[in-house]
Formats: C-alpha cells, structure tokens, sequence
C-alpha cells in the first residue's frame, strides 16, 4: 500500500478514536472532520457547555508535500505520540505549533529540540 494511503487510514483511526470517548459535562460531543481532497484532518469539540457555544479545534493534522503537519494538537499527552504508536515514524512528523527561526541562518528552535521532522 502506498505510504502515504496508509498514513491517511492512520490518522482517520486515530482522531476517530476520540469521537467515542462522552464529556462529562455539558452536551459535548468531540467530531472527526476529514477533507481528504485537500490532506486535512480536524479533531473538533462542538456542542453546549451550560448557555455557551462551544466550537473548538482540539487536532489540525495537514499532509504537506508527504509529511505529517501537526499545526494544532490539544491532547494531553500529545497526537504526535500516538501516530508513531501507530506506525508513522517521527521523521514524516513536523510539530508545525512550534516556531522556526526569525533567521535563515539561525537553527531552528523549538523544532530542532524534538526528535520529529524539521519541515
């Protein structure tokens, strides 16, 4: 299978996953969004918490140019972890939330620390 089909059922399993697990407060329930046309995966929390409109991005995942951008990951213990469970080594994954450089010839920061793809 190609590798890039086989990321793409990988992290449809894994966001799906968390569609199954209830709040327990308010009438919360977490959505699966997958735009597979355009390489984008969302992990949405969408519902009522008392009088107030929740609608909140918890897992933005893009394929850029075959490699995993992780641009927003509000799990506790980390998406990225559970994809290289899964099988997706760290180096097709970019922890995209951390900054690159102001300066071409500076090394990356944050990115440069993590043992994940650089871009």
């Amino acid at each position: 299978m190609d590798p890039l089909e086989t990321y793409r059922q990988i992290i449809r399993d894994v966001l799906a996953e968390y569609t199954k697990i209830p709040y327990s407060m308010g009438e919360l329930e977490c959505e699966a969004v997958f735009d597979e046309t355009r390489d984008r995966y969302l992990l949405m929390t969408v519902g009522w918490h008392d009088d107030r409109r929740v609608h909140y991005c918890l897992v933005h995942i893009d394929i850029i140019n075959g490699k995993l951008w992780i641009q927003r990951d509000g799990i506790e213990h980390g998406i990225a972890t559970e994809l290289v469970d899964a099988g997706i080594p760290q180096s097709e994954i970019v922890l995209a939330f951390y900054p690159e450089s102001d300066s071409p010839t500076e090394t990356l920061r944050e990115r440069a620390l993590t043992d994940f793809a650089l871009c």
